[in-house]
C-alpha cells in the first residue's frame, strides 16, 4: 500500500508539473499583455505626465478632468452616448435579426446548411478588411449603395460625411460583420430545445410566433446571456470600424466618436491635434475597464437569476 501511494503522489506529481508546464507560456503571455498594461494603466491614471514620463502624482486630477471639466467632460460623455446608442442599436437589429434568422435555420429549410455557411462568412474577416469594404461600398460618388440607389431615381447621401447618417452607416456594416456569431450561438440554443416539447406544442396549435415566444425563447436564456454580454462588452469596446470607417477623430463634427477613439486620441494624441495625455488616457481607460466590469458583473448576477428562475 506504502509503495502504491508513493507511486500515485508521484505520478500526481509529474502531471502537475505537466500542467504547468503547458501554462506557463500562456500564462506570461497573460500576463506581459494584459496583467502588466492593466496596472501600469491604474497606476498612471494618477500621473501628471512630462513628455512620456510619469512626473507628479495628482491623485484624481486626471478623473476629474475627463469627468466634470470642460471640455474634456463633454468629449467624454458624447463618446459614452454614442457607445449607448451602438449597443442599444445592435441588440436591437443585429441580435434581432439573428434570432430570426436562428429560428428559420432551426427549421431546416431547403439549403439551411449553405445558409449557416453564409450567414457565418463575414465572421471570419478582419474588422479592417471591413471597414475598408464598406467605406468603398458607401464612397458617395462610385459606390455601389449609391449606384444602386440612383438606379431608382434616388440620390444618395455622403453616408460617412454626414453627422445623421455617419453613425448609422458603421452600425450597419458592424451587423453585417457579426450577425453571424449571435445567429450561431442562439441557433445551438434552440437546437438544445427538446424536439418533442416543440412537437407538443404544435399539437396543441401553437404557431411560431406562440413558439418563439412562449418555449423557444425562455428554454435559450443561457445562450442570450452570452450574446447580450458579449453585445455589450464589444459595444463598449468599439474601436477598428469607426476608426477605418471614420478617422480618429470620430468625424464628421464627433458624430462617430466612441470612448475607444477618445482614449487612444488623448494618450496617443492624432494628426489634427498632436495633443497626447498619458495621464488622462490612463484615466479614460480604467473608467473604461470600471464601467464594462461593473456592469457586465449586474448583468451577469440578473441574467443568471432569470435562468434559474425559467
Amino acid at each position: 500500500m506504502t509503495k502504491d501511494r508513493r507511486f500515485i503522489s508521484r505520478l500526481l506529481s509529474r502531471r502537475s508539473l505537466w500542467i504547468a508546464f503547458l501554462l506557463l507560456p500562456a500564462t506570461l503571455v497573460m500576463t506581459l499583455f494584459v496583467v502588466w498594461p492593466l496596472i501600469s494603466a491604474f497606476r498612471f491614471a494618477f500621473y501628471d505626465f512630462n513628455g512620456l514620463k510619469p512626473a507628479n502624482f495628482v491623485g484624481f486630477e486626471n478623473f476629474r478632468q475627463v469627468l466634470f471639466e470642460s471640455p474634456f467632460s463633454d468629449w467624454t460623455y458624447n463618446a459614452l452616448y454614442h457607445n449607448v446608442i451602438v449597443f442599444c442599436a445592435l441588440m436591437v437589429f443585429e441580435n434581432g435579426i439573428a434570432f430570426l434568422i436562428a429560428f428559420g435555420l432551426l427549421k431546416a429549410l431547403p439549403g439551411h446548411r449553405v445558409h449557416q455557411v453564409i450567414v457565418f462568412l463575414p465572421v471570419v474577416l478582419s474588422a479592417v478588411i471591413v471597414g475598408f469594404l464598406w467605406k468603398l461600398l458607401l464612397h458617395p460618388l462610385f459606390g455601389l449603395v449609391n449606384g444602386a440607389l440612383m438606379l431608382i431615381g434616388i440620390q444618395g447621401p455622403a453616408w460617412l460625411g454626414n453627422e445623421t447618417t455617419a453613425l448609422g452607416s458603421i452600425i450597419f456594416a458592424n451587423v453585417w460583420h457579426w450577425i453571424g456569431f449571435p445567429t450561431l450561438v442562439l441557433l445551438a440554443g434552440m437546437q438544445r430545445v427538446g424536439q418533442e416539447v416543440l412537437e407538443a406544442a404544435r399539437l396543441d396549435g401553437a404557431g411560431d410566433w406562440d413558439l418563439l415566444k412562449h418555449i423557444i425563447w425562455p428554454l435559450i436564456a443561457p445562450s442570450v446571456t452570452i450574446v447580450v454580454i458579449l453585445t455589450f462588452i464589444g459595444s463598449f469596446n468599439w474601436f477598428e470600424l469607426p476608426f477605418v470607417m471614420a478617422g480618429l477623430t470620430g468625424s464628421p463634427g464627433g458624430s462617430t466618436d466612441v470612448l475607444g477613439l477618445y482614449f487612444y486620441r488623448t494618450a496617443f494624441g492624432s494628426v489634427t491635434s498632436g495633443i497626447q495625455d498619458f495621464g488622462q488616457g490612463s484615466a479614460l481607460a480604467v473608467l473604461m475597464f470600471l464601467v464594462v466590469a461593473g456592469v457586465t458583473f449586474v448583468a451577469l448576477r440578473y441574467l443568471r437569476r432569470r435562468e434559474i428562475e425559467i
